[in-house]
């Protein structure tokens, strides 16, 4: 959609205090000063203090990020002048309320943007899954001794090893541009997926449990949607081979998180997990050799963050030229986005 040219736009910052800081480096806020007007003293958490509703009067874009509260009617009520909210996160579903679709707001996400670290993150693990890096790391610890390679065992490779990626989402697509430069096989499963953007992509679309059944290392991406459930359960965690190594990245809803337990228990599966159900898991699989646990680092941190903030800083610069986002969010796109 077009948008409304203002030359010099009114942006307020909407995230947690200290994310602003770490997001926008100096140099990042002095560009932004040249295309929009904005308080650099004032990032709000809470769009209920005086503060806060003064900025919301005046404000044309909210530059949202995590720490944003919701933008509901009330909130719109006390911001007349509000135009389009631009998030520098990972998905638009806190912040943005129905409310904002029925004003209606022009929306931009970031998303794409905290996709790469993900996807970068989940290419390392699945090629360290091929190598076994998990089990024999640990064997290597409790050796600590001199270790003869020659004499090293059930490491399978990555050559022609089968990838099984659940969920065809934007993580998944950028994994699957990834693997293209390495000689694996791929299954995708997304109900979504056409057979044409199949052949482009150069995957071959199965049904899920035929990609538990059949792959190496299955790697999860779909959004965490009402209807989904355990889309990864007990009965098709048993489908796995022995020695299959389970990545989620996604939402750790997907995945029955006490099946998977006792299957890494056992010892018959691997993991590599960023995010779980509950956050805190048992102590007893800390210790295991044949799982990774991880605190949601997959996504954006450290200097990732400032590539989130340069995406929120073009497209200010793209509303202030009177140019549509270049990556708008849609409302009939949200069922199918996290």
């Amino acid at each position: 959609m077009s948008l409304p040219r203002s030359s010099r736009p009114r942006v307020l910052l909407a995230m947690h205090g200290t994310l602003a800081r770490k997001l926008f480096e100096p140099d990042a806020l002095d560009r932004l000063a040249r295309i929009a007007d904005f308080d650099h003293n004032l990032v709000v958490d809470d769009f209920t203090t005086p503060e806060a509703r003064a900025a919301l009067s005046r404000a044309e874009i909210v530059v949202s990020s995590w720490g944003c509260p919701r933008i509901d009617a009330a909130v719109l009520a006390s911001a007349p002048k509000l135009r389009a909210v631009v998030d520098a996160a990972g998905s638009v579903k806190g912040p943005v309320t129905n409310a904002c679709w029925n004003r209606p707001l022009a929306v931009s996400s970031a998303a794409w943007a905290n996709a790469i670290p993900v996807a970068e993150y989940t290419l390392a693990a699945i090629l360290f899954a091929g190598k076994r890096v998990l089990p024999l790391s640990a064997g290597y610890r409790r050796q600590r001794a001199a270790f003869d390679w020659r004499a090293v065992e059930n490491v399978p490779g990555n050559y022609r090893r089968v990838v099984g990626i659940v969920g065809a989402s934007r993580v998944g697509r950028m994994v699957l541009g990834f693997l293209r430069r390495h000689d694996l096989r791929v299954l995708v499963h997304d109900p979504y997926l056409t057979r044409e953007e199949a052949c482009a992509l150069g995957v071959k679309v199965v049904g899920l449990d035929e990609l538990c059944a059949l792959s190496d290392v299955v790697s999860i991406h779909d959004p965490a949607l009402p209807e989904a459930g355990h889309l990864v359960d007990a009965r098709r965690l048993a489908l796995m081979r022995p020695g299959t190594t389970v990545i989620n990245t996604a939402r750790g809803s997907l995945v029955d998180q006490a099946a998977l337990a006792a299957e890494l228990r056992s010892g018959r599966l691997d993991a590599v997990l960023d995010v779980t159900t509950p956050d805190q898991l048992p102590s007893s699989l800390h210790d295991l050799p044949n799982v990774l646990l991880t605190p949601r680092v997959a996504g954006s941190h450290g200097d990732e963050l400032h590539r989130l903030a340069d995406a929120a800083i073009a497209e200010v610069a793209r509303y202030a030229e009177g140019q549509p986002f270049m990556h708008p969010v849609l409302r009939r796109e949200l069922d199918r986005t996290a």
